[in-house]
């Protein structure tokens, strides 16, 4: 009995670990060890795409893999044991210096001239260059909104409304064309890549594995539940100046009017979505459990550092 139709092939292995996960959902060996992650690299290719595809299992699954190992209890072994070696490095790397209302404050800064990938494609970006930026966004940007939805039964009150306003939107308010997963697969069609969930899984490199893989984490814990809405707060209040970046990238470029559409939709939906998260999301869970401020600055602290890292590999990629 194979998943749902629509789910991505097994990828390849990248080391011992995740050629054991992968084996072990065909069906030719046993799940990994659970103390093989501890010697394992918390940011490295193998840890990473072991953890994405057990995390994958709870989205769309994949084609040929019996559903019912989507809560297999070796496998969910292995899992806890990779998410505790992933979340202890970014509690050691990612550490908020100071309150919530600091770290948050700290997003809302732009600077003047930036250093990251949205502003090098917006400035001397190639066809090439935006490409291989959507085969790497596409991990995500394919199931957008996902990840972040199962907070929402954990919620209540203004956080929940707000959260779910958001989440409206993101599904593209009751209108399957304007999903925002929808209209990334229109971005990727105008730069010429095949749009199918999970086609580049292959192709993801560590940090945007890592990227995706922390949004999986934080949702799927309950206990977590603060960090999820500080990665939502990051996301959603860095995202608009981002995309006006890349809409003009877009443009300069010519790639298309569904890839130029995409993040013009975004400049203008993201600015409003910011201001709902901060004042009801955010605010709304501070003031039924203000013990979570803790909680919710590493979401943003742990977002900013694995951010900043696909930043630094997409441009030494590209620089070379």
């Amino acid at each position: 009995m194979s998943d749902e139709r629509n789910g991505p092939f097994l990828p390849k292995g990248r080391g011992a670990l995740s050629a054991a996960v992968t084996g072990y959902l065909r069906g030719d060996g046993p799940p990994p060890d659970p103390d093989t992650a501890l010697d394992t690299d918390p940011y490295g290719d193998d840890l990473h795409l072991a953890l994405y595809v057990c995390y994958e299992l709870h989205y769309r699954g994949f084609t040929g893999v019996r559903p019912e190992l989507e809560w297999d209890p070796p496998l969910l072994a292995v899992r806890a044991a990779l998410e505790r070696r992933f979340l202890d490095a970014l509690r050691r790397d990612a550490t908020p210096s100071g309150s919530l209302d600091d770290v948050l404050g700290g997003l809302l800064v732009e600077p003047v001239r930036g250093t990251g990938p949205s502003w090098f494609l917006q400035e001397r970006g190639e066809l090439r260059h935006l490409r291989a930026y959507a085969v790497q966004r596409s991990l995500y940007h394919l199931k957008e909104a996902d990840p972040h939805s199962w907070v929402l039964p954990r919620l209540s009150g203004r956080a929940k409304a707000g959260m779910a306003a958001v989440q409206y939107d993101e599904y593209g308010a009751g209108r399957a064309e304007r999903l925002h997963a929808r209209l990334f697969a229109d971005l990727m069609a105008d730069l010429g890549l095949d749009s199918a969930y999970g086609r580049y899984l292959d192709d993801g490199c560590a940090p945007m594995l890592a990227l995706v893989n922390l949004m999986s984490v934080f949702g799927l814990h309950r206990r977590l539940r603060g960090a999820l809405v500080g990665h939502f707060a990051a996301v959603e209040i860095t995202s608009s100046p981002a995309s006006r970046r890349l809409a003009r990238a877009m443009k300069r470029t010519g790639a298309g009017p569904a890839a130029e559409f995409f993040y013009t939709e975004h400049v203008e939906a993201d600015a409003v979505h910011e201001q709902v998260v901060r004042h009801e999301v955010v605010g709304g869970l501070l003031e039924e459990e203000p013990e979570l401020a803790a909680d919710i600055a590493f979401g943003v602290t742990a977002t900013t550092f694995v951010e900043d890292r696909l930043s630094e590999r997409l441009l030494a990629d590209w620089a070379a």
